[in-house]
């Protein structure tokens, strides 16, 4: 599981899940992450979201090794960011819970 969502009360911690790679960003990931903040912004119930990072870092962008080895994350113009919820227009706040690295396309 690249993302866990625990909803506490009217508030979803959505948290990245690889530490071992720094939480970088591989398709995945953010495709799960997408997914996740939809069903947040979908969610009568829930007021705001905390998007954090397991382990020490909040995320190193994209997953350089995969895209090495040809399976970059999706980008088109109509869709989902690089990175998931990148381009997403939520009706809801989101807060960054960043400890640690936070870099490239970890900053979006």
């Amino acid at each position: 599981m690249n993302v866990r969502s625990q909803t506490r009360g009217p508030v979803v911690v959505i948290t990245i899940c690889r530490a071992s790679s720094r939480n970088a960003v591989d398709r995945p990931t953010a495709e799960a992450l997408a997914d996740a903040f939809r069903r947040f912004d979908s969610d009568s119930e829930l007021s705001v979201a905390v998007l954090t990072g397991e382990g020490e870092h909040f995320c190193a962008g994209a997953d350089l090794k995969a895209v090495a080895a040809g399976t970059p994350n999706r980008l088109r113009a109509d869709g989902d960011g690089p990175m998931g919820p990148t381009r997403m227009l939520l009706s809801k706040p989101v807060i960054a819970a960043v400890e640690g690295y936070a870099v490239a396309g970890g900053l979006e």
